[in-house]
């Protein structure tokens, strides 16, 4: 691949973490963000249930103005009750001001009764800041619920370094667990203040990464260490880890990179998946809607397929494949069997030639048309995979070209998908060494492009390719 623009012909716009703080748990942030906009429009609702016994067609476009003024919301988690009371106030008093203004200006405000709006503006701001106190209570909770903490490593024991370290220790809900520092400098030299550890050297960081399941990595080194900057990040790339620079940025090939703040410390983003806050709630939804859609549809072809299967040959009608998905973890992928034999795909993976033995009759027709894929929608429904992204090798190819890719272990920032834009850009099959490059520049140019729209365009063109293989079986 000679260029950037041989991948991605159309520029499309990276997606944007709505929630600006990359260091908490993204349910959270979702909900913070969400808080504002939705108790102001849901008693917007129960105010017109109360004084109209309905929601009339002057409340529905209040109530779209006012989330697309208020979206995302302010963030109050850490606040105190005294400054959440203050800054609720004053943030709904500038927007009723100016609700109230355009209102009279244009003679809006004559569709709503007088006292459906006076009850409107003390009700609203009352539920705003009994929501967000009742979200600092539930909070741990749903941490919880999310799993265990991330775990981090920051690399330089430094005065920016400390400073994040110690702004995570005094962070509540940061959902990070700091194991400690990597600097080349002997302790002695350090000024490493008490309850921080310094793990090791450099050089030492990727493999204590790959071992301990480091998921988070903050770059604490000085802007005149680029070259070994540079070296570091270009270790890192063999593990599945966030990577972000503390405090400022520099020229390199970045991954979703986006500015943000942890634990109030700001941060670059280096190499991140792009569903994150809003942009991860949207991936869900549509992969969820999607699937359930496809599969009420194919239902009939499913069943086809099962009996074919059973009377074409001995064995299972599902095949199921250990692979890598998100974050490097093993999944397990189902499919259609399409051979008489099947490799789960852990040790040895032999991949599937033309004319090979292994295939029976009515499997050469399903991979042919890709149904061999279709039990993968349920893969999806787990939350296991997703409709769109690079596709999953199996565990044994992903060990055998880690070694000789650079960047190859970055497609697993998110989840694999059933179709890709490696896929309908013509890299479909096939593991040689030259083919695998040019999959995986696709994979990670679709992570620096993700959005809903590239998406839509893979599905489509995932449509038209299928459809066109079919045509010639």
């Amino acid at each position: 691949m000679e260029s950037q623009s041989l991948l991605n012909p159309a520029p499309i716009a990276p997606g944007n973490d709505s929630s600006g703080t990359l260091g908490r748990d993204n349910l959270l942030s979702l909900i913070e963000s969400a808080i504002d906009p939705g108790v102001l429009v849901l008693t917007l609702w129960a105010i017109a249930i109360y004084f109209e016994n309905s929601v009339p067609p002057a409340y529905l476009i209040l109530s779209v103005i006012v989330f697309a003024m208020t979206f995302p919301g302010t963030t109050h988690l850490q606040s105190s009750l005294k400054k959440l009371i203050a800054q609720t106030l004053i943030n709904w008093a500038a927007i009723a001001t100016l609700l109230l203004a355009v209102g009279a200006v244009t003679h809006y405000i004559q569709y709503f009764p007088h006292s459906a709006v006076v009850t409107w503006l003390w009700v609203a701001p009352l539920t705003q800041i009994a929501t967000h106190r009742a979200l600092r209570l539930a909070a741990p909770l749903i941490i919880n619920l999310q799993g265990p903490p991330h775990r981090a490593v920051i690399v330089g024991m430094n005065t920016q370094g400390i400073a994040l370290a110690k702004r995570i220790r005094e962070t509540p809900f940061s959902r990070i667990d700091l194991m400690g520092f990597f600097d080349d400098r002997e302790l002695h030299r350090l000024n490493a203040p008490s309850g921080f550890a310094l793990i090791d050297k450099l050089h030492a960081l990727p493999q204590f990464a790959r071992d301990n399941n480091i998921q988070k990595i903050y770059l604490s080194l000085p802007m005149a260490s680029q070259p070994r900057i540079l070296q570091v990040l270009d270790d890192l790339k063999d593990t599945t880890a966030s990577i972000y620079f503390v405090p400022d940025m520099f020229v390199t090939d970045l991954i979703q990179g986006r500015s943000g703040s942890v634990c109030g410390t700001s941060v670059i983003a280096v190499c991140e998946t792009p569903f994150r806050g809003t942009n991860g709630a949207v991936k869900r939804l549509s992969d969820i809607l999607l699937s359930l859609i496809i599969l009420l549809l194919v239902s009939p072809v499913l069943i086809a397929i099962a009996i074919g299967i059973k009377l074409d040959s001995p064995g299972p009608i599902i095949f199921r494949q250990r692979r890598y998905g998100l974050d490097g973890k093993e999944i397990v992928v189902y499919k259609f069997r399409s051979m008489s034999v099947t490799e789960d795909g852990e040790k040895t993976y032999t991949q599937v030639t033309r004319n090979d033995a292994r295939v029976t009759r009515l499997g050469a027709f399903i991979r042919k048309t890709s149904l061999d894929e279709l039990p993968q929608f349920l893969n999806v429904l787990e939350g296991k995979m997703s409709i769109v992204g690079p596709r999953p090798h199996a565990v044994a190819v992903n060990e055998q070209y880690r070694k000789l890719i650079s960047g190859y272990m970055i497609r697993h920032k998110v989840k694999p998908g059933i179709t890709g834009w490696a896929q309908v850009n013509g890299y479909r099959g096939g593991d040689d060494l030259v083919h695998m490059r040019h999959r995986i520049e696709y994979d990670l140019d679709y992570l620096r492009n993700w959005s809903l729209r590239l998406d839509l365009l893979i599905i489509f063109k995932t449509i038209r390719v299928v459809f066109n293989d079919s045509k010639a079986f």
